[in-house]
């Protein structure tokens, strides 16, 4: 699994039949900067996930990738390759809190 940020949205009318109705998101994964514990920095990709938990913009979420994003719940013949998983209340680095939700 991997931390990103959600920086926005996907719309697509014409998908596989299997992904009529879901959600898409565009995700920037984000690193634990190695030269501040206490701070997060964007990584150089984006990702289109798909959502599988009402994820919104500016929330930090877990994704999965590669065949591990189809075993979550209802992806199984799903064609993706991103989906989100989780959606953080908190992270901590080294002993210093580098996310919390509530502050964000």
């Amino acid at each position: 699994m991997y931390l990103g940020k959600v920086i926005g949205s996907v719309v697509s009318t014409k998908k596989d039949d299997t992904m009529k109705g879901r959600k898409l998101l565009m995700v920037r994964p984000m690193l634990a900067d190695p030269d501040n514990p206490a701070a997060f920095k964007p990584g150089s990709n984006t990702i289109v996930a798909i959502d599988t938990l009402g994820a919104g913009e500016g929330e930090l979420v877990m994704f999965a990738q590669g065949s591990s994003a189809r075993q979550a719940d209802g992806l199984k013949s799903v064609p993706v390759d991103a989906a989100i998983v989780g959606i953080v209340d908190t992270v901590n680095i080294l002993g210093h809190k580098t996310y919390e939700a509530k502050n964000s």
